[in-house]
């Protein structure tokens, strides 16, 4: 069955950087979007972003410019590198499969000093 488990997650200094990884399995990864979200305590989940099979990439506004998703079809795995990261990104980030409606456990990222 459809499987992704995120990875990377932890606790990062204002500014600082991390990279989280989602691998996914039981379906065809290169043929399918990939995303990712967060959910901040107390608040609603959020698309953070979005990778389509072919490459195409949508941010959310408030992550443009500092966080980059990629993937790699070879490894069935998709990236988040989270640069400049601020408190406020502080908050479980969740692996998603749209054509699947499929969600990872989820890792929690915290942004403090």
């Amino acid at each position: 069955q459809v499987q992704v488990v995120e990875s990377g997650g932890g606790l990062v200094q204002p500014g600082g950087s991390l990279r989280l990884s989602c691998a996914a399995s039981g379906f065809t990864f290169s043929s399918y979007a990939m995303s990712w979200y967060r959910q901040a305590p107390g608040k609603e989940r959020e698309l953070v972003a979005t990778i389509s099979s072919f490459g195409s990439i949508y941010y959310a506004e408030f992550v443009k410019g500092r966080f980059t998703i990629s993937r790699d079809n070879a490894k069935n795995t998709v990236y988040m590198q989270m640069n400049s990261v601020k408190r406020e990104d502080t908050a479980v980030y969740y692996c998603y499969v749209p054509r699947f409606s499929s969600w990872g456990q989820g890792t929690q990222v915290t942004v403090s000093s």
